[in-house]
């Protein structure tokens, strides 16, 4: 398999799950009101709004991104398929790749419904993750049999930051980042029962009545908190990582805690695109980190740097 197109594929990835991130934030998730044409064209043309006609090509722009993403992972399966390396690996991409293409187009005709604009987001970061694993496997790397003592902490890590990104996912599809404008505290009734409703219409409760601003707080304090479990478990994970590999868990750490910091700025600092931006982009390289590390971990590797 060519390891140069796989290491593409990881990049635009990444690019892809930021620019979705982005698209969300500048509020142009609908900037294209039909799919998979953008007012019936490829191409967004003759919108008089100016406003409305940004707002398509950031839309068209992601759309594009992620269709050529496609076609570069069809690609990589091709030739898994071809000199039969990863070929469960690149198959279960390419199922991923068409979920992800149908959220895509749900996230649009279901007028951005939190658990398809969520749903759509774990598409992503599981795309991104399995093509760094796809990526990996065609390197050599040096055995390490005591890397496999690193599994359980690796695994909590990594399960750790993929709940804490579904809640974040799950704030950002609520419009719930600015429900707890201080911090540490968060002032104010919560009501958890309607904030964690999977099946409603956005700022609906299940009953259609309108969401309240309790539930948003109840929806942004659960990230908050459990940001607290996750930053904890993964400075364990780098903690015991670093008697074995100490670049990677120097890398996690400084990830980590940039990312936590990132979390904190954006409350202070209430929600400047560039850094809302950039906290996603954050959430999506320690959960690359985390994948690096489970990867040797279970295969008893260190990497070859």
């Amino acid at each position: 398999m060519n390891r140069t197109l796989a290491l593409i594929a990881v990049i635009l990835a990444f690019i892809v799950v930021v620019m979705g991130a982005y698209v969300r934030l500048s509020d142009a998730g609908l900037g294209c009101p039909d799919w998979p044409f953008c007012y019936g064209k490829p191409v967004p043309a003759d919108i008089a709004d100016s406003h409305a006609f940004v707002k398509a090509w950031k839309e068209m722009g992601h759309r594009y991104l992620a269709g050529t993403l496609g076609l570069l992972i069809l690609a990589l399966a091709t030739f898994a398929w071809r000199i039969r390396q990863s070929v469960g690996l690149a198959t279960s991409i390419v199922g991923v790749i068409v979920i992800q293409a149908a959220l895509g187009a749900w996230t649009v005709t279901m007028l951005l419904k939190p658990a398809i604009v969520t749903a759509h987001l774990i598409g992503g970061m599981t795309t991104l993750a399995l093509l760094a694993c796809l990526a990996l496997a065609q390197w050599p790397h040096t055995t390490a049999p005591n890397m496999r003592a690193l599994r359980p902490v690796a695994v909590l890590a990594l399960a750790a930051v993929v709940v804490q990104i579904v809640l974040g996912g799950w704030v950002s599809a609520n419009y719930a980042a600015l429900a707890c404008p201080e911090f540490p505290r968060c002032p104010g009734p919560m009501d958890f029962a309607n904030a964690f409703h999977v099946v409603r219409e956005l700022g609906r409760t299940a009953d259609g009545e309108l969401l309240s601003l309790d539930a948003l707080r109840a929806i942004h304090w659960a990230h908050r908190l459990f940001a607290n479990v996750a930053l904890l478990l993964v400075l364990f994970a780098a903690w015991r990582a670093w008697r074995v590999e100490r670049r990677l868990a120097l890398l996690i750490l400084v990830l980590v805690l940039a990312q936590f910091s990132l979390g904190i700025a954006n409350v202070a600092l209430s929600l400047p695109l560039p850094l809302a931006a950039a906290h996603n982009a954050g959430a999506a390289l320690l959960l690359l980190s985390l994948v690096v590390l489970n990867f040797f971990t279970f295969r008893g590797l260190r990497p070859s740097w």
